[in-house]
């Protein structure tokens, strides 16, 4: 095989591929005699087939696949003996095309952007400052307030109050469709939270002001769509009395909530939430010293760009950027979208950005674990409850979708790995001034 270049431009690469008939030939025949153990012919013994025999009734099938393997070989000798890697896949196309016959050479003609040469960073020459939110007595209060709400109990309200929204009332009641009772339409001591929605439409509604001792009529119609088919659509009554009414009242804090929220006591629960808001304290300022990193990085280092990349990436943008304003679409059928100057400075930071991880992932042998994809693939499973299994079985049949969940992955651990080298100070700041960095960065 002989590799000639014809194009060498900035990154632009270009070459000629040839591939003699003696060396197609050769390579039909050594697949032939890989295959001939296992092939069966009338009057032959299996795997004693001539050759010749076997060259004229399975050589042609063979030469397509001979080609291609001849040309991919060429093709991984060529990058292993330069050490260029390209941008995108290599576009390689026959010469000869269909006018090529058995026993042509094979001559093809690949082009391809390599991948620029990237610049070590002396990563202790960045500077960043870490924001640390401590979790305040107030945050802990408004924590344990809020779970006191979300674990509400009910108490009698004064005799001869009127239920409004928000409030449980005790109620026995019958419904009626046709003035004859249906299956499942009865009930005692029914415990309903008015504004729960828990009843069909504008049931609850015509409760509010009732009281306890009150017997009332609650006409309503079933939805159309509702789950049983004799019911759907149909014009009931039901009769209700109204056995109390109670007003909602936030549980005590106490040791009990922090049982009822499988903690031990009332300490060790204000520490689970102190925990839980510094996660939370964190994961912002990460965000942001994450930014701060980016930043310093893209006024370190230049390198040129692989125009192929920075096209992709810039009609990536502006195509985003374009649903966003127009929401209403969802499909591709709209209008051509044109990139601007914008978009491909944002393109240029990016793909800059992107080689540089990638880069300082690859010299410093940064992989991402079995254990840590599969971690990934089981949270985002979790986004699709009842669905896990096939989900798992997606991901596993799709090539796409495991780079889609292994590249954030990639990149969080080459940026834990820049913060470890870079001069990092630490910053206490309030929750508010966290606040305020990270809209900041919206903003952007």
């Amino acid at each position: 095989m002989q590799v000639t270049e014809t194009l060498n431009e900035g990154l632009k690469r270009g070459y000629t591929i040839t591939v003699t008939a003696a060396e197609l030939d050769a390579k039909v025949m050594e697949q032939l005699v890989e295959a001939r153990p296992e092939i069966e012919m009338k009057g032959f013994r299996k795997g004693k087939v001539p050759m010749a025999l076997l060259k004229k009734q399975h050589g042609q099938r063979m030469l397509g696949d001979a080609m291609q393997s001849a040309i991919d070989a060429a093709m991984s000798e060529h990058f292993e003996k330069t050490g260029e890697r390209p941008a995108m896949q290599p576009d390689v196309k026959m010469q000869a095309g269909d006018a090529w016959k058995e026993g042509d050479d094979v001559i093809v003609d690949m082009t391809y952007e390599a991948l620029p040469e990237i610049p070590d960073v002396d990563l202790k020459a960045v500077k960043l400052e870490k924001m640390v939110v401590k979790a305040g007595e107030d945050d802990i209060a408004d924590a344990l307030k809020n779970l006191a709400e979300t674990a509400q109990v009910f108490e009698d309200k004064k005799k001869g109050s009127k239920a409004k929204d928000g409030d449980q009332i005790v109620i026995d009641f019958l419904g009626k469709v046709d003035g004859e009772a249906f299956e499942g339409g009865a009930a005692e001591d029914y415990p309903l939270v008015l504004g729960s929605g828990s009843f069909i439409p504008g049931f609850e509604e015509q409760l509010i002001g009732a009281k306890a001792g009150d017997t009332l009529d609650v006409n309503v119609s079933f939805p159309d769509e509702y789950q049983a088919a004799n019911l759907a659509g149909k014009a009931a009554v039901f009769e209700c009395t109204v056995k109390a009414v109670k007003g909602a009242k936030a549980a005590e804090i106490d040791d009990a909530l922090a049982k009822n929220f499988g903690a031990e006591s009332l300490d060790a629960l204000k520490g689970q939430i102190a925990e839980r808001l510094e996660a939370e304290y964190a994961g912002a300022s990460r965000a942001i010293m994450k930014r701060g990193l980016l930043d310093a990085l893209d006024k370190l280092v230049k390198f040129e760009l692989p125009p192929s990349l920075v096209d992709a990436e810039a009609s990536q943008i502006a195509h985003q950027l374009w649903h966003e304003e127009n929401p209403d679409v969802h499909g591709h059928d709209h209008p051509q979208i044109e990139t601007t100057k914008e978009h491909t400075d944002l393109a240029e930071r990016r793909v800059r950005l992107g080689l540089l991880l990638a880069e300082m992932g690859r010299k410093n042998e940064i992989t991402v674990t079995d254990a840590e994809f599969t971690q990934a693939v089981m949270n985002q499973a979790r986004q699709y409850r009842g669905q896990e299994r096939q989900f798992f079985e997606f991901v596993q049949q799709n090539q796409q979708m495991q780079q889609q969940l292994r590249a954030p992955l990639f990149e969080d651990k080459v940026v834990d790995y820049a913060f470890e080298l870079a001069t990092l100070t630490e910053k206490t700041v309030s929750k508010e001034e966290l606040q305020k960095a990270i809209e900041a960065l919206d903003e952007e």
